[in-house]
């Protein structure tokens, strides 16, 4: 079953990575790297639902990797700038248009709570950094607002995960059915995927 092998293989890399491993992925979340945390969180709680980790140790760990992953996002911004951003970010497949909607979306409400509000928002929050660093936003309000967003964002996916774990049982009852969506979410996430790529090259 997918959903089994997955989770097994989630759990063996944090087995072996322990909170360290976590906080890495986390960090690799708020940059420009495809690491979205929904796929990390929810198995951080199941090593806290398991008793493996500290529920308060996971959540330090995880929000110290945010905050470290967004100052050298911010670091990128800060001092290298746009170009910088998008040198590096070919390699690791970085989408121009998320980064120019990212900046629009800082620009509009620069502050503090625009960085709190992006913790939450799909794509923004691994983007939301490198404006904020080209805009010159003061450091401190920016690492209030990283911890107190991400810490929340990342309770939470923990705590699913922690309530999925509890009931993994019926999870695994059904679950052929659940495969049979990931799997259809794959294909048509990569069809879509593909289509806009293509679309952005014939523009």
């Amino acid at each position: 079953m997918l959903t089994q092998l997955v989770s097994e293989w989630a759990i063996a890399i944090l087995d072996r990575t322990h909170y360290f491993g976590a906080a890495a992925l986390m960090a690799a979340e708020s940059m420009i790297f495809p690491v979205p945390s929904e796929a990390v969180m929810p198995f951080v709680g199941f090593q806290v639902a398991d008793g493996k980790w500290n529920l308060w140790l996971a959540i330090f760990a995880t929000s110290l990797g945010s905050l470290i992953g967004s100052l050298l996002s911010y670091a990128m911004g800060y001092y290298g700038g746009r170009p910088f951003v998008l040198a590096l970010g070919k390699y690791v497949f970085l989408n121009v248009h998320d980064l120019d909607r990212t900046e629009q979306f800082f620009h509009a409400r620069q502050g503090a709570w625009t960085i709190f509000i992006a913790r939450f928002i799909p794509v923004v929050r691994h983007l939301i950094s490198i404006p904020a660093g080209t805009g010159r936003m003061p450091l401190l309000p920016f690492c209030v607002a990283t911890v107190a967003g991400a810490t929340l964002w990342n309770g939470f996916l923990l705590w699913v995960g922690m309530r999925l774990r509890e009931h993994w049982t019926e999870v695994q009852h059904y679950g052929h059915e659940i495969d049979l969506v990931i799997v259809a979410l794959m294909v048509l996430g990569g069809l879509w995927f593909l289509r806009r790529r293509l679309r952005q090259r014939r523009a």
